[in-house]
C-alpha cells in the first residue's frame, strides 16, 4: 500500500491538569523534516516526539503544534500560600504605620501581589507528559490513515495510467506488420530511384538495416516490464515514493524513444499520448511517501 505524504491530524485529549491538542501538518519533502511548536512545560517532549516520528513515518515536512489549556479549577486547588511571609508582611506594616503615627488597615489586595506569598504547587511533569504523549501517538495513528486514504486515491489514479499505458502499447504493436510494410516499400523506393548501380543484395542490407534502427519491439516490451515493476512495487508494504519516481524516468524514457523512432502518424501520436500519461503519474508520485 502506498501513502501520501500530505495529510493532516488534529486530537484533543482531557488531562487531569488542563487540555491538551496536538495538530500535524505534513506535506512532501524529498526526506523526513519535523519542525516543533511545543509550550515551556512541554519541551522535555521534542526528543521522545522526534523519535517516535522517525519510526512511523519515512519522508515529508512534518509540522508539529501542541496547544495546553490549564484547568482553572485544578490550578487554584494547588494555590499555596507563604503564611510565615505573611506574617512578617503584616508586622511590618504595622510597624510602619506606628512610626507615621497612624493607623491603617492593610490593602490585602496589594499584599497578595507580593512576590512569594502565594505560590503555585508544581506539577509532577509526569503527571501530564505520558498521557499527552498517549494523545500525541493518537493523532499519529490519524495522521497515518489520512496519508493511507490519499494513498488509495494516489494508487487508483496511478492504476488508470498504468492501463493506459498497455492500451497504447498495444495499439503499437498491432500496428507493428503495417509499420514495417511501410518502411520496406518507402526504403526500396528511395533506393530504387537512386540513379546508379546496386550491388546485388544491398537493397535488402539497407532495408533489413533501417528496420532494425526504427523497429520499436524493444521499447514496447521494456514499457510492459515497468508497468509490471510499478504494481509490484505498488504492493509492497514500506516507503515506495524513491522507486516509484525512478520508474516514472524509466517510462518517460522509453515513450521519448519511441517518438524519435516513430515512422507513422499514429506511432508518434501513441508516444505523444504515453508522455502525457507519464507526466500525469510522476506528478502524483511526488507525493508518495
Amino acid at each position: 500500500m502506498i501513502r501520501s505524504m500530505t495529510a493532516y491530524a488534529r486530537r484533543s485529549s482531557a488531562l487531569d491538569a488542563g487540555q491538551v491538542t496536538w495538530e500535524i501538518r505534513s506535506v512532501n519533502q524529498r526526506f523526513l523534516d519535523v519542525a516543533l511548536r511545543l509550550p515551556d512545560d512541554f519541551r522535555a517532549l521534542e526528543p521522545g516526539i522526534r523519535s517516535r516520528l522517525k519510526d512511523r513515518l519515512g519522508r515529508g515536512k512534518v509540522e508539529v503544534s501542541l496547544k495546553f489549556q490549564a484547568d482553572a479549577a485544578a490550578s487554584s486547588t494547588g494555590l499555596e500560600v507563604n503564611f510565615e511571609l505573611a506574617r512578617s508582611l503584616l508586622r511590618a506594616h504595622d510597624e510602619i504605620a506606628e512610626l507615621a503615627g497612624g493607623s491603617a488597615e492593610p490593602d490585602l489586595v496589594h499584599l497578595l501581589d507580593w512576590p512569594g506569598l502565594i505560590a503555585q504547587a508544581e506539577v509532577d511533569p509526569a503527571t501530564i507528559h505520558e498521557p499527552a504523549m498517549a494523545a500525541f501517538d493518537e493523532a499519529v495513528d490519524e495522521l497515518i490513515a489520512a496519508r493511507e486514504q490519499e494513498g488509495r486515491a494516489i494508487a487508483g489514479m496511478l492504476e488508470q495510467r498504468l492501463a493506459g499505458i498497455e492500451t497504447q502499447a498495444v495499439a503499437v504493436r498491432e500496428r507493428l506488420p503495417e509499420i514495417r510494410q511501410a518502411l520496406d516499400a518507402r526504403l526500396r523506393e528511395r533506393l530504387e530511384a537512386i540513379d546508379a548501380p546496386v550491388e546485388p543484395g544491398r537493397i535488402e542490407q539497407e532495408v533489413v538495416l533501417q528496420l532494425q534502427k526504427l523497429d520499436v519491439d524493444e521499447e514496447l516490451d521494456r514499457l510492459e516490464t515497468h508497468v509490471a515493476e510499478v504494481r509490484r512495487v505498488m504492493a509492497l508494504d514500506e516507503p515506495v515514493g524513491r522507486r516509484l519516481d525512478f520508474l516514472m524516468q524509466e517510462l518517460n524514457r522509453e515513450a521519448n524513444t519511441l517518438g524519435s523512432k516513430a515512422s507513422l502518424a499514429e506511432v508518434g501520436q501513441a508516444a505523444v499520448e504515453l508522455k502525457v500519461l507519464v507526466e500525469q503519474m510522476r506528478e502524483q508520485v511526488q507525493n508518495v511517501e
